[in-house]
């Protein structure tokens, strides 16, 4: 047989295993998807459709690397050559010359061989075992920057802008405290281990294993309609919270290779330096790009064409993960502010089949990347090579980051407190410990490189956090918050008593100055006199009005087609260029006092959709409202414009 023929055939079983492959994980996802459909039938919450994704491929994994055997069709070819070639790092390419016979006087043939990874000296695996195994950047480059926008453009941007401090100090502060203190205590833990684990290992694995991923308790908080300000708080932080792991692992690897020789200042504020870089970097990117497509589908007709004004909003929007992934940046911030952009602009000029278009979409490829992810990860526990399995490292993991949790949420809580109005209450802080899941964000980021056995070790240990927390707390979510008394069946109490009461007071009572919002977003449609009028009592609800009387003033007139016009907020020299600017629709647009930008009709509302539950726990009408906030005159005005068809309650 020639050396095209092998290659051919060659070529078509590679082809064979790629298509057994993912019709294995589609078959799985199916099956999930059936499970989910029988479990919120049948309302059974003891496990998630995260656990239930992750144990079905765990179950297809141990068939796959236990049942498969190695392929004989492709010869491995041992050089065994008295020559030896030296080199730092693996090449990432070999070319080999190499004749179809010891004696043959055929022509040599010049081949090309990309690094695969490194295997044990007597390790053969299957073709589908290495199919299946988890890719990371298959994981980071296609499936995450869909859950990731989907986050932000369907978030309920009231709650989330209301919280913003506490979000960005759980973030922040407390992923970087979970990081000292994972890192500080494998450190000491590992000085008694019979292991290699250096200083900078243990920050790195500090840094990783800090990334939460709270998935299945959010899906549940979504379909129990937990408190708003609890789901903005988690929410926050787990997003927020993936990206400060990710660039705080890369800060960590960039002060390993200044301060090799031991610790150094000048390191240190290098790799600070580099984290403030890729956080404003980012946020720059996704606000930019928000903006841009804002301004196109303002400024042309492409919403006479639905189809292609959706393929333009969704191309634009996944287009700004790679472009700061492209720039050195993090991708996962990029995206995020891009979907709130969009969310708070954009949304605004589509056109209604593109508004209907894109909610779905995204909340679709989110369902799906989600528990297609969770699968993938469950396979990989059985089929990724490169492991190493040590009982004490696992339990010293697991010691850590319990402390870690602890002692980033309740400190930074009760820190918090002292300068809130609202309270941050004790069952949310026990609540937001018991939400530390870590996901696919840990576990991709620790088999992104396994070169060395300290790699391996962060590997397995990993994998084990992720499938305890993931499938055992996912599972206890419904009995923590009955434990612990948290509300269910919260119908937006929040933005009713704190949003529309601002609102409605104004209309009431014009010579009353409301309380300012705590968010540039939280009132995107309300008049530009709501930034008139008292003073603000503090400096933060200061920057706060000034940022939102710009926004409404100058940025949503500009980007939008929402009144008031530029014409109305422009002093007098800018008036061509305002006129300019101003396109037809707003001219003849609606009173400005419309909320145009309201969450009510952003949100996804998950119980409309496939996914969602058709009903929840409910109480009868005439059980007293259990707020133990007054109500005031404004707030019975707002009930009556409001329905609320489920009053809040105790599970």
């Amino acid at each position: 047989m020639s050396v095209a023929s092998e290659e051919e055939e060659q070529v078509l079983t590679v082809h064979k295993t790629d298509s057994a492959t993912i019709l294995i994980l589609l078959g799985i996802l199916l099956l999930t998807i059936l499970t989910i459909w029988l479990f919120k039938h049948r309302r059974l919450r003891f496990v998630h459709e995260s656990g239930l994704s992750m144990i079905y491929g765990m179950i297809v994994g141990m068939v796959i690397r236990y049942g498969s055997s190695a392929s004989t069709e492709t010869p491995e070819v041992e050089l065994t050559n008295n020559e030896t070639f030296y080199a730092f790092q693996p090449p990432s390419s070999v070319i080999l010359n190499l004749k179809t016979e010891e004696n043959s006087t055929d022509k040599l043939h010049s081949l090309k061989y990309n690094l695969w990874g490194m295997v044990n000296e007597n390790e053969q695996m299957a073709p589908i075992v290495r199919a299946v195994t988890f890719d990371p950047e298959f994981f980071f480059n296609i499936m995450l920057p869909f859950i990731i926008f989907e986050a932000g453009y369907s978030m309920k941007r009231r709650h989330f802008f209301r919280n913003f401090g506490a979000i960005i100090a759980y973030a922040f502060v407390g992923t970087t405290i979970s990081c000292c203190v994972v890192g500080g205590i494998m450190y000491g833990l590992t000085r008694l281990m019979d292991i290699t684990f250096t200083l900078n290992d243990c920050f790195f694995f500090g840094a990783i294993i800090s990334a939460t991923d709270p998935v299945t308790v959010l899906a549940i908080f979504s379909d129990l309609r937990v408190d708003v300000d609890l789901f903005a708080l988690i929410f926050g932080e787990s997003v927020l919270n993936d990206a400060v792991a990710i660039v705080l692992s890369e800060s960590v690897e960039t002060y390993g290779q200044y301060a090799s020789t031991g610790f150094s200042v000048n390191a240190l504020f290098k790799s600070l330096g580099s984290f403030v870089g890729i956080f404003a970097g980012a946020f720059a990117i996704g606000s930019f790009i928000g903006c841009l497509t804002a301004v196109i589908t303002k400024y042309t007709k492409i919403r006479d064409f639905p189809l292609l004004e959706t393929a333009l909003f969704f191309l634009m929007s996944y287009s700004t993960f790679q472009a700061a992934e492209a720039a050195g940046l993090t991708g996962i911030v990029a995206v995020l502010f891009c979907g709130i952009t969009q969310a708070h602009y954009t949304f605004n000029n589509l056109s209604v089949e593109s508004k209907q278009r894109t909610k779905q979409l995204f909340e679709l490829t989110n369902f799906l990347a989600e528990n297609f992810v969770f699968l993938y990860v469950g396979v990989s526990i059985f089929t990724f090579h490169a492991q190493k399995w040590h009982a004490g490292f696992i339990f010293s993991t697991f010691l850590a980051i319990f402390v870690a949790r602890f002692c980033n949420v309740y400190p930074l809580s009760l820190l918090l407190n002292l300068g809130r109005r609202k309270k941050i209450k004790s069952s949310f802080m026990n609540m937001m410990m018991f939400s530390g899941l870590r996901g696919a964000i840990a576990f991709a980021l620790s088999i992104r490189n396994t070169s060395s056995e300290a790699r391996r070790l962060m590997v397995s240990s990993t994998m084990m956090v992720v499938l305890v927390t993931v499938v055992i707390c996912g599972g206890f979510t419904t009995p923590m918050l009955q434990w612990l008394q948290i509300r269910v069946g919260v119908e937006e109490d929040q933005e009713v008593t704190d949003g529309s009461s601002i609102r409605t007071e104004e209309y009431l009572d014009e010579s009353s100055m409301p309380e300012l919002p705590e968010s540039p977003l939280l009132e995107g449609g309300s008049t530009v006199e709501i930034s008139q009028g008292k003073k603000p009592r503090d400096a933060k609800a200061w920057l706060v009005a000034q940022w939102h009387s710009f926004d409404v003033r100058f940025m949503k007139p500009f980007l939008t087609h929402c009144r008031p016009t530029l014409m109305d907020t422009s002093p007098a020299c800018c008036m061509p260029l305002a006129r300019i600017l101003t396109t037809v629709e707003q001219l003849q647009g609606s009173d400005p006092t419309k909320d145009a930008d309201s969450d009510i009709d952003m949100i996804i509302d998950h119980r409309e959709l496939s996914i969602g539950e058709d009903t929840v726990s409910t109480v009868s009408q005439s059980q007293p409202y259990n707020s133990t906030e007054p109500v005031s005159q404004v707030d019975v005005w707002v009930h009556s414009q409001v329905s609320l068809d489920d009053p809040p309650l105790t599970p």
